[in-house]
């Protein structure tokens, strides 16, 4: 895939070693006194590095590359979490029971990671924060990988309903056949509700 990553001009590069503490991702290592790309899968486009750099020797550049999935001991979730930044096609997306939250909604419900986190890959977001229909970008995301169930975590308040319908209008247009839950919590932090999705076909 086409993708947006950083380049390292070594003939720039002074070897002080600051951008590779200031990637997150381990995607920046040090050889032979100067910073080098180590893993093109581990970068994950968002620059942390760059800033950082005093001899401006990091750009971005687009090319074909990886899907960003860093392997952690996390290996179901795909990294950024985030709908809007998270990547179309991952590994880490096939056979997973994905997870699409609103983002309140690990705040509100205490036992949010134990009851529903563990063991799926995790997406969030929220439409009114965020201003957009993630239903062409989760469209993408259940047309190129292999999901085996998607569960929506949504608060009772009426703009997590925007999240709902992107995911069940994402269901249609990209065709999955497969099974979806709906679980309301309550502004209190309660279940309100438990609705089961259709499979289409």
């Amino acid at each position: 895939m086409i993708r947006k990553i950083i380049q390292i001009d070594e003939n720039k590069c002074n070897g002080c070693g600051i951008c590779a503490k200031a990637c997150h991702e381990g995607a920046i290592g040090m050889a032979d006194g100067k910073a080098k790309l180590l893993r093109e899968d581990y970068c994950d486009g968002l620059g942390d590095c760059l800033p950082a750099c005093p001899t401006q020797a990091i750009r971005f550049v687009e090319k074909e590359t990886a899907a960003f999935c860093k392997e952690t001991d996390n290996t179901e979730n795909p990294w950024p979490v985030q709908i809007k930044l998270a990547p179309v096609q991952a590994s880490c997306y096939d056979g997973a029971e994905l997870l699409i939250a609103a983002d309140c909604t690990a705040f509100r419900y205490e036992r949010f990671y134990r009851d529903f986190v563990k063991g799926r890959g995790v997406l969030i977001g929220c439409p009114k924060l965020d201003k957009e229909d993630y239903s062409d970008k989760l469209t993408e995301i259940l047309r190129e990988n292999k999901i085996k169930s998607i569960q929506i975590i949504r608060m009772e308040v009426p703009c997590c309903g925007g999240l709902e319908r992107a995911v069940e209008k994402s269901v249609i247009q990209s065709g999955a056949k497969l099974p979806w839950q709906v679980v309301t919590i309550s502004v209190d932090g309660k279940i309100k509700s438990i609705k089961e999705g259709k499979e289409n076909g």
